[in-house]
């Protein structure tokens, strides 16, 4: 047995980990390669067990038999999916709505008056109602749908920083956003002449409210914030931060891309002037997301592009535009996607969010507390407490081993999936001083047994890792 173990730890052995540079400082090596994958069994079969057969003792354990995808193997180790961050699992619940809506009424919408196009059209505008109710918008005319949450943050930074901004006008940001929420600013700046000013980290490494404030004056046009880091797992005053920047005229733009899917969110009372989030992390499809706009503002811009259904009139040398929503949806959406979507929160919503919320903290601090028994680990952000909210997710490094050789031995010896790299947070990176990190992010249908099987796994990686070296 032992020989066999000892075998199979070679086989798996990455020819990656030679010639590495290390995530403690910044400099060369940083590019990330992976080593192909080997020796992978079929798959277990996938048939979600009844729920009488396994009585329940968490949200977890409750949820979990509606995921098809975690009841798996991968060389007789049963799959643990810590990625959530980066894309959530969806239900059956949800893929049965994908396959209903082509099976049955696949049909355009807002174009047809035939009983396939009304049917459509009905399950399209119902889940954006679903949407706005989720969040709790005052109005479902306020829920623009788009690919993704990047898109959605691409159209505000288009359709009304474009039209906003001039020279000298400042944007505000923080060095721990997501490169979506950073990177359409940099376009927007460069051809308006904006200033972009970021706002830095705490000891405490979270994004420094103070200095923020400190920021703000009569210049600042918009302030784009995240909700909860997908890298330090902490969670931003929304309220606060909206509240200070309507003294100076200011809009705020918020990333909830990590809040959504993990906690009740409420619009009208953060107050921000718009808020973006994606299916993909809330158990919904890929390919769809959402924009939520205050309707006067909404009502306020240009289209992002242009096309079918965005359009009231169309004459030879121009055009008038739709109200909001459809202003903002240009030709054929994902239908599906969005009905899927609406089906996710319905999911979500059967539980509950502040259910889920709850279970969640108490997941993310067994979590935490977890990963600081493992010798040499760093974990960035701040440490969970009761009066501050850090999100289910640890950003690690582990002394003298590279983030990318933990994440590919965790999967290959003991089916582990987490995710490794900057995560497209690489100015956050840069200001922590590393090139990379480790992430483990969990979401409601995991559990403590999960938790306890990627530490035994983690630690037995890292053994595997520094005797090779």
């Amino acid at each position: 047995m032992a020989t066999a173990a000892a075998a199979a730890s070679l086989r798996y052995f990455p020819s990656s980990i030679r010639n590495r540079s290390y995530p403690g400082t910044i400099g060369g090596g940083a590019v990330v390669t992976f080593s192909p994958r080997r020796g992978r069994c079929a798959t277990a079969a996938v048939a979600a067990p009844s729920r009488e057969a396994e009585p329940a003792s968490s949200l977890g354990d409750l949820t979990r038999v509606d995921f098809p995808i975690l009841d798996q193997e991968f060389d007789g180790n049963k799959l643990v999916y810590f990625d959530n961050g980066s894309t959530s699992q969806k239900p059956s619940h949800v893929m049965k709505a994908l396959d209903d809506y082509y099976r049955f009424y696949n049909s355009n919408v807002h174009r047809g008056i035939h009983a396939l196009s009304a049917k459509a059209t009905d399950a399209y505008e119902s889940a954006r109602r679903k949407v706005a109710n989720f969040v709790n918008a005052a109005d479902s005319r306020e829920i623009i749908f788009t690919r993704n949450a990047t898109e959605a943050i691409n159209l505000v930074a288009y359709s009304w920083g474009l039209s906003n901004l001039k020279q000298g006008d400042e944007i505000i940001l923080t060095v721990a956003e997501h490169h979506s929420a950073i990177v359409p600013w940099q376009f927007v700046s460069q051809k308006t002449g904006a200033v972009l000013k970021y706002v830095g980290l705490t000891k405490e490494e979270v994004p420094d409210i103070e200095q923020l404030k400190g920021l703000l004056s009569s210049k600042t046009k918009i302030v784009v914030v995240h909700h909860v880091s997908n890298v330090l797992g902490s969670m931003l005053p929304i309220e606060e931060v909206v509240s200070c920047a309507n003294k100076v005229g200011a809009k705020v733009l918020v990333d909830a891309c990590q809040s959504v899917p993990h906690m009740p969110v409420d619009v009208q009372k953060l107050g921000a002037d718009f808020l973006v989030a994606s299916s993909h992390k809330m158990c919904g499809p890929t390919g769809v997301g959402f924009l939520h706009g205050k309707f006067e503002i909404l009502s306020s811009m240009e289209p992002f592009l242009g096309g079918g259904e965005m359009i009231a009139d169309v004459f030879e040398d121009k055009s008038t535009y739709a109200e909001p929503p459809s202003r903002f949806e240009a030709g054929t959406p994902a239908i599906g996607e969005a009905i899927g979507l609406g089906v996710a929160i319905d999911y979500l919503s059967h539980f509950g969010m502040q259910r889920i919320h709850e279970y969640e903290k108490e997941l993310g601090s067994y979590l935490y507390e977890s990963l600081l028994s493992v010798p040499n680990v760093r974990i960035y952000g701040p440490a969970p407490s009761a009066s501050d909210h850090r999100a289910p997710l640890c950003s690690f490094n582990v002394e003298n081993v590279h983030p990318t050789d933990i994440a590919e031995i965790l999967d290959l010896q003991h089916g582990v999936a987490i995710r490794s790299g900057h995560h497209c947070a690489q100015i956050l990176h840069r200001t922590l001083g590393i090139n990379a990190s480790a992430r483990a992010s969990l979401h409601f249908y995991n559990t403590k047994e999960e938790v306890d099987a990627f530490i035994h796994g983690l630690k037995a990686t890292i053994d595997f890792l520094t005797s090779h070296h």
